[in-house]
This record gives C-alpha cells, sequence and structure tokens, in this order.
C-alpha cells in the first residue's frame, strides 16, 4: 500500500485559489493527471487538474504529449516524485509568479483521452450487480458458481472508447422482439448505461510473466470514470455462448482525470468480505493487506439528464466489490497475458446491496418492468434519445480533504440510418 504523506495533508493550501474552495473536486491532495489542448489543432499536452484550472506539466519540466502512456509506464517512483514536485510548486506562494503562466482555466480547454488505450478489458466484480441481474433471469441461479472462484471479464474494444462529453449514437443490431421466432435489424430498443471505474495500466508485464496480487499495485498508474454504454436487448440475442459484443463495441465514455492510486491512499479499506459458504479466495488471487487495505472507498454516482438539469439516479460505492483492484491485475495476467501501458481494465457495474445502489437502468427498472420514476412526471425503463447520462466521482474521510474525478458524460443521439 502506498503510504500516507505530505502531499496529503489536510492544511496544505494552493496559490490556486479555487483549488481551496469548499466542495472543490481538485484540491491540491488530488492532482489528478490529463491531457489537455488549448485550442483545435493544438498538440495535445499533460497537465494536472487544480481547482478550476489545468497547471501545464511544462511548469515543473515535465512536458509531454499527446498522451500519458510514457508517465504510466515510468512507475510509482517516477509518479511520486512528480506529485511531490507538484505539490510543492502549486502550495508555494512565493512560486506563483513564475508558475502562473502554465495555468488556463479548465472551462477553456479541450480535454482528450488521458491515454492511448490499446486494450481494454471489462470486468463483472460487483456481487450485487450480478444477482441483481442474474435474479431477472435466473431468479434459482442468480450467481453463477464460477463468479467467486474469478473475476469475469470479457475483451472490449479500445477504438469505440471517447472522451468525456462526446454524443453517443445509438447503436443499431439484431434483438428478437416479442412475439417473435426471428431476429430484427434495427435501433437498439433498450439502451442502457453502466457505473465503473476504469484502472490504468502502468508498467507492463513480459509475455508469459504473471504479475502477483502483491505487486500489483504497482501496475496501476491510476483510475478514471468509465460508463460502459450496453444495448440491453442486442445483447440479449447474442451474448450466448460467448459473451457480449456488438451490445458493447459502439461506445464507452472515460472520464480525463486520472486519478492516481497516491492520491487515492487515504480512502483505503479492507475487501469485501465473502460470504458465509463461499470458497476460499484462490491463492493465485490471496495476498497479504488485501483484508486491510485492498480495496479503495470511492464513492460512484449516476446522473440522468432528459431536458433539464440531471438529477442523480443511484449512488454506490466501489468498496463493495467482490474483487479488489490488485486482483483483477493479477489474474488478468495469471495465463501470461501481456498487460501494456494505456491499457484499461473497467470494474464492471459498480452496484450495493440496497436497491438506490443500482449502477444501471436494467436493474434499477427490474429489466424494464418498473419504470424509474423521475421529475416533472418523467419516467425512464431505459435510455431515449436526447438523454445525458453523467457519471461523477468523488472520496471522503474525516481528516483529509475530499477529491473527485470529475465527469464521464454522454448524450444519445438517434442512430444513424443506413
Amino acid at each position: 500500500m502506498i503510504s500516507i504523506n505530505e502531499t496529503h495533508a489536510a492544511d496544505l493550501v494552493s496559490w490556486v485559489d479555487s483549488a481551496n474552495a469548499v466542495g472543490s473536486e481538485f484540491p491540491i491532495q488530488n492532482l489528478p493527471f490529463g491531457i489537455y489542448r488549448a485550442s483545435a489543432g493544438d498538440d495535445p499536452r499533460a497537465c494536472v487538474a487544480i481547482g478550476s484550472q489545468v497547471f501545464d506539466l511544462a511548469g515543473v519540466d515535465a512536458a509531454m504529449g499527446p498522451n500519458l502512456n510514457a508517465l504510466a509506464a515510468a512507475g510509482q517512483n517516477t509518479w511520486h516524485d512528480l506529485r511531490g514536485k507538484l505539490s510543492s510548486a502549486l502550495s508555494d506562494k512565493s512560486q506563483q509568479a513564475r508558475l502562473e503562466k502554465y495555468c488556463r482555466p479548465m472551462s477553456a480547454v479541450q480535454m482528450m483521452l488521458p491515454v492511448h488505450c490499446g486494450d481494454y478489458t471489462d470486468f463483472y466484480t460487483s456481487y450485487y450487480h450480478a444477482h441483481n441481474v442474474g435474479s431477472l433471469f435466473r431468479p434459482d441461479n442468480p450467481v453463477m458458481p464460477n463468479f467467486k472462484w474469478l473475476p469475469v471479464a470479457y475483451h472490449g474494444r479500445a477504438s469505440s472508447m471517447v472522451i468525456s462529453g462526446t454524443d453517443v449514437y445509438r447503436p443499431n443490431g439484431q434483438r428478437l422482439l416479442a412475439d417473435k421466432t426471428d431476429p430484427e435489424f434495427g435501433p437498439c430498443e433498450r439502451l442502457d448505461y453502466e457505473v465503473e471505474l476504469g484502472l490504468i495500466v502502468g508498467p507492463g508485464n513480459a509475455m508469459g510473466d504473471r504479475v502477483l496480487p502483491s505487486e500489483a499495485e504497482q501496475h496501476i498508474f491510476g483510475l478514471v470514470l468509465l460508463n460502459d454504454w450496453s444495448a440491453r436487448d442486442v445483447q440479449a440475442f447474442e451474448y450466448q455462448p460467448l459473451g457480449p459484443f456488438l451490445a458493447k463495441n459502439f461506445a464507452t465514455t472515460l472520464s480525463p482525470w486520472v486519478v492516481t492510486l497516491e492520491a487515492l491512499a487515504p480512502y483505503r479499506v479492507p475487501a469485501a468480505e465473502r460470504f458465509a459458504g463461499d470458497p476460499a479466495c484462490p491463492p493465485h488471487l490471496d495476498f497479504v493487506g488485501n483484508e486491510t487495505w485492498g480495496q479503495i472507498d470511492i464513492n460512484v454516482e449516476a446522473w440522468l439528464g432528459t431536458g433539464g438539469p440531471p438529477e442523480q439516479l443511484s449512488s454506490a460505492t466501489y468498496a463493495s466489490a467482490y474483487w479488489s483492484p490488485a486482483q483483477l491485475v493479477a489474474h488478468h495476467t495469471s495465463g501470461g497475458c501481456p498487460l501494456m501501458p494505456g491499457d484499461i481494465l473497467g470494474t464492471g457495474t459498480i452496484s450495493g446491496p440496497r436497491p438506490e445502489e443500482a449502477g444501471a437502468l436494467l436493474e434499477l427498472s427490474k429489466g424494464g418492468q418498473q419504470p424509474v420514476k423521475l421529475q416533472a412526471g418523467k419516467q425512464r425503463s431505459f435510455l431515449l434519445d436526447g438523454d445525458e447520462v453523467v457519471l461523477r466521482g468523488h472520496c471522503k474521510k474525516a481528516g483529509f480533504a475530499s477529491i473527485g474525478f470529475g465527469e464521464a458524460a454522454g448524450r444519445i443521439l438517434p442512430a444513424k440510418k443506413f
């Protein structure tokens, strides 16, 4: 586990005044990394978020672009040193006059995907999500036996990853409509979101080598919000026997800010306990420390805009996931699969035990049978054209500054006609 240090001090303030404001997602204790460009046509540049500003890494002689892959590959010592340098530079009032020129209003720049993702794997790690969804289709056997032996996953499509704020076209696909015996091709009618986090891989591993769970966090650069958009009707027809394909590969939305494991150090909590009667954790996924600090208490929320201000649909903590971040990395490499810097591992939908903690409309609406009631008399079973989904995340703990993840937002456009 990464130690808490002077960069986490609750009384640390920045000469960037907006970073000290109550409720700021990006106080000096956070310092998440991102990629921006000042205007269309400019080269992408690396930065950190500080209050309502982006601070170009050129200010601490660490300029890079067009993505953060090289920084991700550099490893924990480099990340730690750079965080310390940034914390010192942005808190030292005597450096303000020299460094202010490296600041730009966040609202005036274009944020871009933080890394070039070569490969994307999406896991299925929330017991509560698995149980909620399984109960809709297999009420007598909602959670499949393999769930408690390994982190279930499928390989996603990195080419359709988009940055927050990008519109998402409703996908076309084959759906087996009610009272029909043959599938029909057309616009998805049961479009959904999934509230997730994405682990950004740092240093990779050689083919044939596996990463031990006790060393796995050395291979995690940080986390982003991730919306795994899902076409539920397309998924229902195609997923057997190999799992999701077109239902998941049309878009995945990421937030722009990589919140590092060091920034998240104060919010570490024990990994979720196994239930009575569950098998013991397999040896290749077990490690000393998982039961005391293996998880991270990150609150994730889903908000839905239907023409007015977004309203909150759900809130849950990642700490409730059955499998911890280190176990995802360890399992992914356990057969010798090489991970590369910038690869992204989705956590799977984050849901909790209470109804209001369900991380997808499929769960909230009980498969569309109980539409979610919204303001102004509106309701939703699944997403309609024009709807905007906004994911948010934050960490809070007494004695420490609260930090946020920004947003992963996307608005649904009608399906393209062919």
